[in-house]
């Protein structure tokens, strides 16, 4: 999004000729209008917008959870401005007039970083779906096992045999398709679950 018209036309132009698609909004309210999860790439901001601020909208997105790559773009910024936008998780921050070869690096970072972002989420969203599956009794002998605890003491602290626990931790691991113990630490990390 970019205030001026011509150089929002000069910047797709730019972006297009590199193979890459664009799409453009007139303001942040009509990119949040538009907006959906399943968008793929970035958003090349210009701090000053007419409506919301570049800057607001960046500031809705982070406080919304919405983890689409940001390029902040203004002729007009100062050094806290770029704190803020890169605390706020700018991929770049770019003062104009810029070199086209400084956005399309830009946009490399940011798809990159999307490209990761998007993996990852559909990581997550698998073991989610697989710890779905587990029973209350499973899940609870999943966050005890991967705290540390052995399956003697995950018996004494469930009032369960060992037998019975070593039962159910053979079908968490199971369903949770974890070859090892470190595997399933690592999938409840993944999904800050214990």
């Amino acid at each position: 999004m970019e205030d001026d018209p011509s150089i929002c036309e000069a910047l797709c132009d730019l972006i297009d000729s590199a193979g890459m698609s664009t799409q453009h909004y007139s303001s942040a309210e009509a990119f949040l209008d538009a907006w959906t999860p399943d968008m793929a790439g970035c958003l090349v901001l210009d701090v000053r917008l007419p409506g919301m601020s570049g800057m607001e909208l960046q500031g809705i997105l982070t406080e919304a959870g919405l983890s689409i790559p940001i390029i902040v773009m203004t002729a007009h910024g100062d050094v806290q401005m770029v704190r803020k936008a890169m605390k706020a998780g700018a991929v770049e921050f770019l003062t104009k007039p810029f070199q086209d070869d400084e956005l399309l690096q830009a946009l490399e970072q940011a798809f990159s970083r999307d490209r990761a972002l998007r993996a990852a989420k559909t990581i997550e969203d698998s073991i989610l779906g697989r710890l779905g599956t587990l029973t209350p009794r499973e899940r609870q002998v999943m966050e005890l096992v991967t705290t540390g605890m052995t399956n003697k003491q995950i018996a004494d602290s469930l009032d369960l045999s060992l037998v019975t626990v070593k039962l159910y931790r053979g079908q968490v691991m199971g369903k949770m398709q974890a070859n090892s113990l470190a595997d399933l630490v690592k999938m409840s990390e993944r999904i800050k679950m214990s």
